[in-house]
């Protein structure tokens, strides 16, 4: 197997935990929060999905759609306080990283591989999440979707990391807590690791084709274990 030379992380769900910002208001949006988030993510998603299948005269980039997706899921579940929905949005501009993330940069980066991120949010919206996540000095580069103007699983999006880094495919480990982004990456030629944090049943054939993780931290062995250091 090709030795990896650089590593490239989702961010939202990933090394961002996309529920912190409903989370940190929970007790303003009552018991029926996490449902109320878990239909926020999807809804996000659902509007890249069909935005990036309509066209690129069709598309909105990610921030835009993720205060899109919020006013549905308000409406939804008759959220109608603005200062909350405002409060709540702006918090995802600054979500918490998963305890294990920034440990872990470190360990991939003192194994002399390149960090980066390739993500569907736009430039501004990665720029506060770095940086209040603490992980901005951790990363060699971040990578946005708006430089195609289509989102994931769209190769194009992953040819945007081969081109920045200078690398082939199989050169790049793709680290996804989502399987729809695992699969896209091991279809466009990445080794992939799917963070399966809640023990999701396989979808895609990923047990197959990528290694499967519960969390981050036993990545930096996982790769090690595939990608010996020159002997």
């Amino acid at each position: 197997m090709t030795r990896v030379q650089a590593v490239v992380f989702d961010a939202y769900g990933t090394l961002l935990d996309v529920h912190a910002a409903m989370a940190r208001h929970a007790g303003r949006l009552g018991e029926k929060w996490p449902q109320i988030s878990a239909d926020w993510r999807q809804k996000q998603l659902e509007y890249s999905w069909i935005r990036s299948l309509a066209g690129p005269s069709h598309h909105r980039d990610f921030w835009r759609l993720t205060q899109e997706a919020l006013a549905w899921v308000a409406a939804r579940h008759g959220v109608s306080d603005e200062a909350v929905l405002a409060d709540v949005l702006m918090a995802y501009r600054h979500l918490d990283p998963y305890p294990e993330a920034p440990d872990v940069l470190r360990q991939v980066r003192a194994h002399g591989l390149a960090t980066a991120i390739l993500s569907n949010g736009e430039p501004g919206m990665l720029a506060d999440a770095t940086r209040s996540s603490g992980l901005e000095d951790l990363l060699d580069c971040v990578l946005s979707v708006e430089t195609v103007g289509v989102f994931k699983p769209d190769p194009r999006v992953y040819r945007l990391a081969e081109e920045r880094l200078a690398l082939s495919g199989p050169q790049i480990a793709f680290v996804s807590s989502n399987p729809w982004d695992a699969f896209g990456a091991h279809a466009f030629g990445f080794q992939v690791f799917w963070i399966n944090r809640s023990g999701q049943p396989d979808e895609y054939d990923l047990r197959r084709v990528a290694t499967e993780l519960t969390d981050l931290a036993a990545l930096p062995r996982a790769i090690g274990a595939i990608t010996p250091p020159p002997g």
